[in-house]
């Protein structure tokens, strides 16, 4: 058997139509070496660019042109018809691609980074989110705190920017990259490269070529294509501007979003759309939550302060810090003095209205900072559950830090079978979503998603909030929370809930548009408070 590596090639200049008109067809199979529309816009070659047969028929030509029959490229002259070269089945074993293989490159090296950052960006390709992703290639390099922080930092880049940076690979290759490892390393150094308008790069331009090159030849899958990396790079270097003007064409580059996700958008909020896809493609800001049983807000800024960090205060106990910085160097993080938490999402423990001694429910409770803001507020009786143990085990976590306690429940929210039949005075309900609406804090989110699972989670949500329901003390209170922008899993899910159960609906924001200006730099939430009519 061979062991045959398709080596991704430069997309040719166009020929004059000269050369066009003279070279026929010899040595090509229609549908090959090129790409049509549906490849151009992803980097990937679409059916009629594939130069596969067609299912069931593995005799039959690919898609894409008819073979022709010429009776001559010259007037006077003929040529016998030539039949087209058929395609034959292929019994070659293709390798699988070795995203764990540890390179041997410097542990603070770019290279390593890129090489990182590119087998993330390949495994969320794969369906991985990115965190687990980065997990298993922190793993896989037994990488060092440097080089974790890079790999991170280039793999979110890459995210935010992928949509653009596939696009132009496409306007520059002939076929997408082979393993997906490759085009994400060609990604990644695009990302950096092509840096959004306004932002400086954070690597000077000979740096970023020569270390993707080296990434390349470091890892066997794709040495060979190490040649192809440096061509690529180069041409985008000398042709950008030509490059870029013509990807932004393409609404996929243009806003970093698939276009179903963009047509959404648009249909749902006409007006804001393009401000919320924009904001959604900016780094989000540090947000704490000042743990008012510790201290008050006025008396932390004065810490912030004394520290040398600039911050202000963005709620009644949100505090925004005008830079990030690790967690470790956050003043009173490890004492329990601050969390870190959305602005929006600090929003959910006034609403509930608590009070001393109440029985509360926190569903859907990981990681567990709206927990620690509901036992923050009052001194409440508090179960917190989720259906992950290791996730739900942050949230324990989470509490420990803050000093504080709560019954933790490794259960299904949309079942009774863990339930003692006690009810709730206060319910919060975090439902499952789409999470369209934290797109800025998990921009892989986008690239996982597919069109029909706003429906299917839809589903599941309105299942769990008719059980949770049912868990409700009369006169007692239940906050709706999700952390999408879609109508279908917000304001038309509280609106047949409200209808369902003749729940009163109480005031709350509603639908909170992430559109990063003053007083709107949070994540996209919604919220719908309801209370059951007394009995």
């Amino acid at each position: 058997m061979t062991d045959k590596r398709p080596t991704l090639s430069l997309k040719p200049k166009a020929r004059p139509a000269a050369d066009r008109r003279t070279a026929g067809t010899v040595g090509r199979n229609p549908g090959q070496g090129g790409q049509g529309a549906a490849g151009r816009g992803s980097g990937k070659p679409g059916p009629a660019a594939s130069g596969q047969p067609r299912p069931g028929n593995p005799d039959s030509r690919p898609v894409g042109k008819p073979p022709r029959v010429q009776g001559g490229d010259f007037p006077g002259q003929s040529r016998p018809a030539r039949e087209e070269p058929r395609l034959r089945e292929s019994h070659e074993v293709k390798v699988a691609p070795q995203r764990d293989f540890r390179p041997d490159l410097k542990s603070d090296s770019l290279a390593l980074a890129l090489l990182g950052a590119a087998s993330a960006v390949a495994r969320v390709r794969g369906g991985s989110a990115l965190p687990q992703a980065l997990a298993a290639v922190f793993a896989a390099y037994d990488a060092t705190p440097q080089a974790r922080g890079a790999i991170q930092d280039i793999s979110y880049r890459t995210m935010r920017q992928l949509g653009r940076s596939e696009t132009l690979l496409g306007l520059m290759t002939s076929k997408a990259p082979e393993p997906p490892m490759l085009g994400g390393l060609l990604a990644a150094a695009l990302s950096l490269l092509d840096t959004p308008e306004g932002q400086a790069a954070p690597y000077e331009a000979f740096t970023v070529v020569d270390q993707a090159v080296s990434a390349a030849a470091a890892h066997p899958d794709f040495a060979h294509a190490k040649a192809m990396v440096n061509a690529v790079l180069r041409r985008f270097l000398r042709e950008r501007e030509a490059l870029v003007e013509q990807a932004l064409r393409e609404p996929l580059a243009r806003f970093n979003y698939p276009q179903w996700w963009i047509d959404t958008m648009r249909a749902a909020y006409p007006q804001e759309w393009e401000s919320v896809l924009a904001a959604g493609n900016v780094h989000p800001p540090l947000t704490l939550r000042v743990n008012r049983r510790k201290l008050d807000v006025a008396a932390y800024l004065d810490t912030l302060n004394d520290a040398g960090l600039q911050a202000e205060q963005v709620g009644l106990t949100a505090v925004r810090l005008a830079h990030a910085v690790n967690v470790a160097q956050i003043p009173g993080f490890a004492d329990g003095m601050v969390s870190v938490q959305d602005a929006g999402a600090q929003l959910a423990a006034p609403l509930l209205d608590l009070k001393d001694g109440m029985r509360v429910l926190d569903a859907c409770a990981a990681p567990g900072g709206k927990s620690g803001h509901i036992l923050e507020t009052a001194d409440v009786q508090l179960t917190s559950v989720d259906t992950d143990p290791a996730r739900l085990a942050r949230v324990g976590d989470n509490l420990g830090r803050l000093g504080l306690d709560a019954t933790l429940l490794a259960a299904d929210a949309g079942s009774r079978d863990w339930w003692d039949g006690r009810q709730y005075d206060r319910i919060l309900a975090d439902v499952p979503c789409t999470a369209s609406g934290i797109v800025r804090r998990h921009p892989d989110i986008r690239w996982l998603r597919r069109k029909s699972d706003t429906s299917q989670l839809a589903t599941l949500s309105s299942k769990i909030l008719d059980n949770l329901w049912q868990m409700l003390l009369p006169d007692g209170k239940l906050l709706f929370v999700t952390c999408s922008l879609w109508p279908q899993e917000s304001e038309a899910q509280a609106a047949a809930f409200a209808a369902r159960h003749d729940a009163v609906r109480l005031d709350a924001p509603g639908q909170l548009l992430p559109l990063g200006g003053a007083g709107q730099d949070h994540d996209g939430l919604f919220y719908a408070l309801f209370q059951k009519k007394a009995a």
